[in-house]
C-alpha cells in the first residue's frame, strides 16, 4: 500500500493543473515578447503602408484636378483622422501656397515642409523607404522628443507634400497591452487553474476508482465494482473492468473447482492404489498359509511319511479343510467386490425374518456343538421385513459364525429379534471379552482381525464384517456393534413397513 501511495505522489489532477498553468504562462510570455519586440515593427510597417496609400490617393486627386473639391477633401480628412496622419500640401508654383491640410495649426508642419524642400534633409540612416516620388523616414521632434514616421515627396511637378504620424502611441499601446496581459494572466491562472482542477477531479475520480479496482483485482478481491458510471471512454473502461472482474472470478472459481477435483482424483487414485496393494498383500498373506499346508500334507501323502490309514485320513482332512477355507475366502472376496462396485443387484422382497434366522441357526448347529456353546433365540412375534432375502441371510450367517468363533466365558450366544417404530432389529450377542475401543471403528475394514492368535483355528479371514457393511449400506439401513462387560453384540435393522423399500 505504501508503494501505491508513492506512485500517486503526483496526481493526475495536479499534473493537469500544472500543465494548464505552465501553458498559460508560456503563451503570455510569448505574447509579451512579441508585443515588446515585434509589435512596434509591425505597427511601423502598417503605418508606412497607410502613408503610401494616402500619398497615392492624394496624387490621384491632384492628377485629376479635384484636390480642391470639397467632397474629396472631406473624404481625405476622414481617412487621415482614421489613420492618425497629419498632411500638408503646397503649390510651389504659387509661392508655396498651402492647397490642402488637415492640421489646424499648420505652422510647425509647414515649416518642416519648407525645411525639407529647401534644405533637402534626407538623413540616410533614418530613411525607411525611398522612391523617385517620395521618401519615408523615421524622425524625432527635437522639442517634444516624440518619434514620427514622416513622408515627403511630389504629388505632381508643382505640388509638394509632407505627411507624418506619431509613433509613441504604439509604445503606449504595447505597454498597456502588456499590463493587461499580466493582469489577464494572473486572473486566468487563478480561475483557470481552479476550473481545470475541478474538471480534472471529475476525470481523475473514475480513474482513481479504476486504479483501486485494479489493485483489488490483483489481490483477488472481486467484490469491488466500478460505480462511477459515465458514457465516455472511462465509463466503457469501467464496465469492461466489471465484466473482466466477473469473468476472472468465474474462471478462478472454475480453476479452484477443477484443482479440487483433480486433487480428489489424485487422492482417490492414491487411495485405490493403496487399497489394491493392501488387498494383494492381505490376499497373498491369507492364501500363503493354506497353500503351504496343502502342499506340505500333499507331499507327506506322496512320500508316505505315515502309512497308517488314520494318519492318511488326517492328512486328507487337513487338505480338504484348508481348501475349503480358500474356497470360502475367494467366494467372500468376489461377493465383497460385487457389493462395493455395485455390480450385484439388490432385489427387495417381503419375507419372514424369524424363519430365516431359525434356518441359519440350524445350519450352524455343528459349529455350535464344536465350541460347546448355548444359543438362545429370543423373539416376541412373527416379523416380516423388506430386503434382499439372500443377502440378509449372509448378514445373519456372518454375525452368527463370528459369535461362534469368539464366544467365551459361559459360552452363551443370544440371538434376538425386536420390532421398534416400523423397524425390525436383529442382534447377535456372544459372551466373552469386549472388543478394545480402539479396534471398534476398524472392525468393518477388509482383512482386519482383532484376535489374530485364534484366526487360524476358527478359519476367519477378516472379510465377513466387510461384507456385512457393504450389504447394509446397499440396503441404506443401520448396523453396528456394542460392547458389554461380559461380551459383544452385533446388530442390524430392516424396514418392516411396505412404504420403505
Amino acid at each position: 500500500m505504501k508503494k501505491a501511495k508513492r506512485e500517486l505522489k503526483y496526481t493526475l489532477s495536479g499534473q493537469m493543473t500544472a500543465v494548464f498553468v505552465g501553458l498559460l504562462v508560456f503563451v503570455l510570455m510569448l505574447v509579451f515578447i512579441v508585443n515588446t519586440g515585434f509589435l512596434g515593427r509591425y505597427y511601423m510597417s502598417h503605418k508606412q503602408k497607410d502613408l503610401i496609400e494616402m500619398y497615392e490617393e492624394m496624387s490621384e486627386a491632384v492628377n485629376n484636378g479635384n484636390l480642391g473639391n470639397e467632397a474629396v477633401q472631406k473624404k481625405l480628412v476622414a481617412e487621415l483622422e482614421k489613420t492618425n496622419i497629419d498632411v500638408c500640401a503646397m503649390d510651389i508654383s504659387d509661392d508655396g501656397k498651402v492647397i490642402f491640410t488637415n492640421v489646424k495649426e499648420e505652422g510647425f508642419l509647414y515649416k518642416q515642409m519648407l525645411r525639407i524642400f529647401f534644405l533637402k534633409d534626407d538623413d540616410q540612416e533614418k530613411i525607411l523607404k525611398h522612391s523617385d516620388d517620395y521618401v519615408v523616414r523615421k524622425i524625432q521632434d527635437p522639442q517634444s522628443g516624440t518619434d514620427y514616421l514622416e513622408m515627403w515627396g511630389y504629388l505632381s511637378d508643382n505640388v509638394f507634400v509632407t505627411m507624418r504620424s506619431p509613433l509613441d502611441s504604439i509604445r503606449e499601446s504595447a505597454n498597456i497591452a502588456n499590463q493587461f496581459l499580466i493582469y489577464l494572466g494572473i486572473f486566468g491562472m487563478f480561475f483557470g487553474g481552479i476550473l481545470v482542477w475541478i474538471f480534472s477531479r471529475r476525470i481523475t475520480k473514475p480513474v482513481l476508482e479504476l486504479a483501486r479496482l485494479s489493485e483489488d483485482m490483483a489481490n483477488l478481491n472481486f467484490d469491488a465494482k466500478y460505480t462511477s458510471g459515465g458514457k465516455n471512454e472511462i465509463g466503457v473502461l469501467g464496465e469492461n473492468f466489471n465484466k473482466m472482474s466477473d469473468q476472472l472470478e468465474k474462471t478462478i472459481s472454475e480453476l479452484k473447482t477443477a484443482n479440487n477435483q483433480l486433487q480428489q482424483d489424485i487422492e482417490q487414485k492414491e487411495k485405490l492404489e493403496n487399497m489394491r496393494n493392501e488387498f494383494l498383500g492381505n490376499v497373498s498373506h491369507e492364501l500363503k498359509t493354506p497353500i503351504a499346508l496343502i502342499q506340505g500334507y500333499a507331499e507327506g501323502l506322496k512320500e508316505g511319511i505315515n502309512d497308517d490309514p488314520e494318519s492318511m485320513d488326517f492328512y486328507c482332512d487337513v487338505i480338504i479343510d484348508e481348501a475349503g477355507k480358500m474356497n470360502r475366502m475367494v467366494k467372500n472376496l468376489l461377493t465383497l467386490n460385487q457389493l462395493e462396485f455395485g455390480t450385484d443387484e439388490v432385489e427387495f422382497e417381503r419375507f419372514d425374518i424369524v424363519k430365516l434366522v431359525k434356518g441359519v441357526i440350524a445350519s450352524c448347529d455343528i459349529l455350535i456343538q464344536q465350541v460347546n456353546a448355548n444359543v438362545d433365540f429370543i423373539v416376541d412375534e412373527m416379523a416380516y421385513v423388506w430386503a434382499d432375502e439372500f443377502k440378509t441371510e449372509q448378514v445373519v450367517r456372518n454375525y452368527l459364525t463370528n459369535a461362534i468363533h469368539h464366544v467365551g466365558n459361559e459360552k452363551r450366544i443370544e440371538v434376538k429379534i425386536v420390532s421398534i417404530d416400523g423397524k425390525v432389529r436383529v442382534s447377535v450377542f456372544n459372551s466373552g471379552k469386549p472388543i478394545p475401543e480402539e479396534d471398534v471403528p476398524k472392525l468393518w475394514d477388509k482383512f482386519y482381525k482383532v484376535d489374530k492368535a485364534h484366526t487360524r483355528e476358527y478359519g476367519g479371514n477378516g472379510i465377513g464384517l466387510s461384507i456385512v457393511k457393504a450389504i447394509m449400506e446397499s440396503f441404506h439401513q443401520g448396523y453396528g456393534v456394542k460392547n458389554y462387560d461380559n461380551g459383544v453384540e452385533f446388530w442390524f435393522e430392516l424396514d418392516a413397513k411396505c412404504g420403505k423399500v
